[in-house]
């Protein structure tokens, strides 16, 4: 979902996974509708047809953003990128923020001299009720190594309703928002720098908090990257939290009230970080 004219507002996460059938066991464990797998494609440069990009992805999809599982599909430059990642650990590694205009925000942040990949246009076929559906976007991405938390793109939707279908909003958790997410880093101004760079200083509506190393190990209860800066955590809006804490005890994760939150390792299938559950 995007903002108005020249905002940018938190899309989707996106965590790496290294097996569906696992990862689609833990989200419903903790009350998650989750969409069907769907292929990612693209137009190949030289004959126009659609290819394999390296990825897909399983989808929890909300009111505000949606939740991205990706998985490998093919040996491409992209799904090579993703095996290495997944290769050091699974979790978050993609943040995605909304623009009405990402061939703009490309051009833009191009004349800026942040280093950017191609404009690319992806496509993937979604289930609707009526059959099947081509969800396009317009991906402006940031350079390969250009943050050290992993892949940070800016997307434009062309048909949203694709993909934010109402049989796959209502969850039995109550979760309703992608809130922020929260990037441990070994120095968080310079992480609040590089991103402000990108994303102008507001940091799309305030979805992102920078934490040191180690109140970042302290929230979530294991280590990330020692020395390198992540994406550590999700908040997640949701209308019941002792609800919500039952769920994560029945599923056999740890969980802790911290103040107003509550706070919810990844099952392992999810890779390392945690929920943040507020309401």
């Amino acid at each position: 979902m995007t903002g108005q004219t020249g905002e940018l507002t938190l899309d989707h996460s996106g965590h790496f996974i290294a097996e569906e059938a696992a990862a689609r066991r833990a989200l419903e464990a903790l009350g998650f509708s989750v969409t069907p797998f769907s292929a990612q494609v693209a137009p190949d440069p030289e004959t126009g047809q659609a290819r394999l990009t390296g990825t897909g992805n399983i989808c929890v999809m909300l009111g505000q953003g949606y939740l991205e599982f990706l998985l490998h599909t093919a040996d491409t430059a992209l799904g090579r990128e993703f095996r290495a990642a997944l290769e050091r650990r699974a979790g978050l590694h993609l943040a995605a923020f909304g623009s009405i205009d990402a061939a703009s925000d490309h051009a833009r942040l191009t004349a800026a001299g942040v280093a950017m990949r191609p404009l690319v246009h992806f496509s993937r076929m979604v289930a609707t009720p009526e059959g099947e559906e081509r969800a396009a976007f317009t991906v402006a991405r940031l350079a390969e190594g250009a943050m050290p938390e992993g892949r940070v793109q800016i997307v434009t939707h062309h048909n949203p309703g694709a993909l934010w279908q109402p049989r796959w909003m209502t969850h039995p958790n109550g979760a309703r928002a992608l809130r922020g997410l929260v990037v441990s880093a070994p120095d968080p101004a310079e992480a609040r720098a590089r991103f402000a760079r990108v994303l102008g200083q507001g940091l799309a509506g305030g979805a992102l908090d920078f934490l040191p190393e180690g109140e970042a190990l302290v929230l979530t209860g294991q280590a990330l990257e020692t020395g390198r800066a992540a994406f550590a955590a999700l908040r997640i809006g949701v209308e019941d939290l002792d609800g919500m804490e039952r769920r994560a005890l029945a599923a056999g994760l740890e969980a802790r009230r911290e103040g107003a939150v509550l706070v919810v390792p990844f099952d392992p299938a999810l890779g390392r970080g945690a929920w943040i559950f507020e309401r």
